[in-house]
């Protein structure tokens, strides 16, 4: 027998093998199924209300559904309405095969989709800039010189800085933006993509799920629950604390195996694109123009986060800010020589920077197209609505402590259609805190169940925009990340639960 024929056979089993499909394969099915409930479920309406609310002396507006305007929608015999989705739509329609298309230009430069897909193709442009000049990643080798013996002290700090930037400003787009730099620091310590993901985004998400004062969803979910606005301050705090602990511990054992082993990395292959810049230590450079750049990256991040704290800065303003560094160090560059770098070389840096970021931006408007097929979220009529009323409904009848935990479980499933936290404040709380009276549950245990069912599952649904585009950067498939994460979102999941039902208990107001 040929040695050819030989390696055929040998190499047959490892083709043959299953592999996880691919991101874009898994949301194409999700769609699938979403296209088939428009066929099963009929679609229902809520009226609109004004709701007011206090946050900081200062009132606040803010338009919800009414529960108790639910009705289905019926034709002229008095039949249910369904809003079948066809295989195409026309005239702007959404169907199966152009949900797609509808999600990427969907929304406005505010959000989801077409703002958070300009605001990653801007900022990855402008970080091209930034990492082009090699300041990075001299900068990252004098840092791992100087810090040997203590890098494991990167990973609590990281988290817990990350963790209180969810929890105070409501932090998770930025974490994009943080985590182009962080990535290659991981890989040089010895970590990876992974250990990055967690100590940026995720960390972001522990904080704002478990926030005491996040104005983007305790604050909104309080006020239309009809609770003070930043009530139970004290419990949110200690357990902000707890998670965030949990979060450490957690990320910190993983990193201390993959350090130890390398190739037990969930994301040891994607990250070779990292591990072949290195470079070697006679190379390092470190010259006035390398500082200037570091110093510009730094001013930006602390004006970012100013302008996001007191100005409410969003998409728009943050990507600007972003767009402005990478001009300003374009031209720091051109005049210290950094790399060489000419016009050019910037033009050519800044679009492979944004060029990274096409393939997770695809599917951030993919996974909008998904909600999209189901009505979206708003008070128009909608399959989504149905779901909404029929599952509060059926949380009200049963027993207290059951309905408090069905909350949060309803909460975390919910956010997979309604990522943003806001807008699920606005579509779910007006529902649940009445019901929440009728179980004997608290307004502020249903606001609980909001906020860490809304925080918690940011972590792994594919509809998260935020989280596509964390893991767009560090080059990390999501199939290949919900192999690694679900453990801790079964961490989390138990952890949450023991908290909502123990708060319930425990008659928390």
């Amino acid at each position: 027998m040929s040695q050819a024929h030989l390696q055929t056979q040998d190499q047959a089993p490892a083709s043959s093998k299953w592999q996880m499909p691919d991101t874009l394969i898994l949301i194409f099915f999700v769609g699938l199924f979403a296209a088939a409930m428009t066929y099963l479920i009929p679609v229902g309406q809520f009226d609109s209300q004004q709701v007011t609310y206090l946050v900081d002396g200062a009132e606040k507006s803010r338009t919800v559904i009414n529960p108790e305007s639910f009705r289905y929608v019926t034709d002229e015999n008095g039949d249910a309405v369904y809003n079948r989705v066809q295989f195409f739509a026309s005239g702007g329609g959404i169907g199966l095969m152009n949900f797609p298309f509808e999600g990427l230009v969907s929304g406005s430069k505010w959000g989801s989709a077409i703002g958070v897909i300009m605001f990653m193709l801007i900022i990855g442009g402008a970080f091209g800039i930034v990492m082009r000049t090699g300041t990075i990643d001299n900068g990252i080798l004098k840092l791992i010189d100087k810090t040997k013996g203590s890098e494991a002290l990167f990973i609590p700090v990281l988290f817990l800085l990350f963790s209180l930037g969810g929890a105070v400003f409501g932090m998770g787009e930025e974490a994009v933006a943080f985590a182009i730099i962080i990535a290659p620091l991981m890989v040089r310590l010895g970590y990876d993509g992974i250990t990055t993901v967690m100590v940026t985004y995720v960390a972001t998400q522990v904080g704002f799920g478990t926030s005491w004062m996040n104005p983007f969803s305790v604050a909104i979910a309080q006020g239309i629950a009809g609770v003070p606005v930043l009530s139970g301050m004290t419990f949110r705090m200690v357990m902000w604390a707890g998670f965030t602990l949990v979060g450490i511990a957690f990320t910190m054992m993983y990193a201390a195996r993959i350090k130890a082993n390398p190739e037990a990395s969930y994301s040891f292959h994607s990250d070779a694109y990292l591990k072949e810049k290195k470079v070697e230590e006679s190379e390092v450079r470190w010259n006035l123009g390398d500082t200037l750049v570091i110093l510009t990256v730094i001013a930006t991040t602390v004006w970012v986060v100013w302008g996001v704290v007191v100005h409410a800065w969003y998409i728009p303003e943050i990507a600007s800010q972003f767009f402005t560094m990478g001009f300003v160090v374009a031209i720091i560059a051109m005049i210290f020589k950094l790399n060489n770098m000419t016009m050019n070389d910037v033009a050519a840096s800044f679009k492979e920077g944004a060029g990274i970021m096409l393939a997770p931006a695809l599917l951030v408007g993919c996974a909008k197209g998904v909600l999209l097929l189901l009505g979206g979220g708003s008070a128009e009529p909608s399959v989504l609505n149905t779901i909404l009323h029929n599952t509060g409904g059926a949380i009200s009848e049963l027993p207290s402590a059951v309905a408090a935990w069905l909350m949060y479980v309803f909460q975390s499933v919910f956010n997979f259609f309604v990522t943003s936290g806001s807008g699920q404040a606005a579509l779910t709380m007006p529902l649940l805190a009445p019901l929440s009276d009728i179980a004997g549950i608290t307004r502020q245990v249903a606001v609980l169940a909001f906020q860490l069912g809304d925080g918690f599952t940011n972590i792994i649904v594919p509809t998260s925009a935020s989280l596509m585009a964390t893991l767009g950067v560090c080059r990390i498939d999501w199939g290949n990340w919900a192999k690694f994460v679900w453990r801790f979102m079964l961490l989390l999941f138990v952890i949450a639960s023991v908290t909502v039902v123990g708060a319930h208990l425990a008659g928390f107001a």
